[in-house]
């Protein structure tokens, strides 16, 4: 435990620091990546201290497209049932104008931004490349393996994912330090992102435990940004009004597609080993 909240103060502090500092999402670049890539060094530099090897926390060479691209699939299918919905209600109040696709930043109080140069999606693209390696590697990879020496898969990931939803706090506390968030905002917008970012944190690991590698979460953490950041819904009200609907929807299917097939792993596992222990008929 020592040891995960040495690793995650090193990393939170260089993220507070970022988007209080250098805020480097509010640039042309649109994301805060910095403190990101000095968490992957940061990562590496705790497998070494740790005596871990990178297979051992998840990045296995087995399968790697294989499991990033189920994960960007499964992504791709949980939100189009989400988009489809709220399409519907933006219809039924006669509001929808169109799909469409530029490059935006998030932030607590909307989407911002309006890119569509080449330039600008291979920025996003790379930017989540980036935070999908560091956060994956670091929650569902160094921090499961180290819980795992002394408690169980199930308390391991729950701490982990409570840490993640932690994670997603300075957003908020930002937003409503730059006066754009009331205080009823920033507590309503505090409590429903770390709440549903530890809930996606947990789904993560458990995918990571079914897949024994971290690559098809990945692949679905990645989707889920990237098309949040891409794939836009316009109404005569303006872009994304009810994305938090959106993300609801998807979240929420995939949460218990996952766990049901984590069930019922589960209880296959547990009826081969009973096969497989229980004494021979006399």
């Amino acid at each position: 435990m020592l040891a995960v909240i040495s690793v995650y103060l090193m990393c939170f502090i260089l993220r507070f620091m970022e988007y209080f500092l250098l805020r480097t999402d509010e640039t042309f670049w649109g994301e805060a990546f910095i403190h990101k890539l000095l968490g992957i060094v940061i990562l590496f530099a705790a497998l070494k201290v740790y005596r871990l090897k990178p297979a051992e926390i998840g990045f296995v060479k087995k399968n790697v497209l294989r499991r990033l691209s189920e994960g960007m699939a499964f992504g791709l299918f949980v939100f189009v049932p989400a988009y489809s919905v709220e399409i519907f209600i933006h219809i039924m109040q006669g509001r929808f104008e169109a799909l469409s696709v530029y490059v935006s930043a998030y932030s607590v109080t909307g989407t911002i931004g309006m890119q569509t140069g080449f330039l600008f999606f291979l920025i996003c693209i790379a930017g989540n490349i980036i935070n999908i390696i560091m956060e994956e590697g670091v929650f569902r990879g160094l921090f499961q393996k180290l819980l795992e020496k002394r408690y169980s898969f199930f308390l391991s990931a729950v701490i982990g994912s409570s840490l993640f939803g932690l994670w997603h706090i300075v957003a908020p506390v930002r937003s409503y330090y730059d006066e754009s968030l009331s205080r009823n905002g920033f507590i309503a917008n505090a409590i429903l992102l770390t709440t549903t970012s530890a809930l996606v944190g947990f789904k993560f690991a458990l995918m990571t435990k079914l897949t024994n590698s971290l690559y098809m979460a990945m692949g679905h953490h990645f989707i889920n940004n990237v098309i949040v950041n891409m794939l836009h819904v316009v109404s005569d009200n303006g872009a994304d009004t009810f994305m938090v609907v959106r993300i609801a929807i998807a979240q929420s299917i995939s949460f218990i597609i996952v766990w049901i097939w984590y069930v019922r792993s589960n209880r296959i596992s547990q009826a081969i080993y009973e096969a497989e222990n229980s004494p021979p008929p006399c």
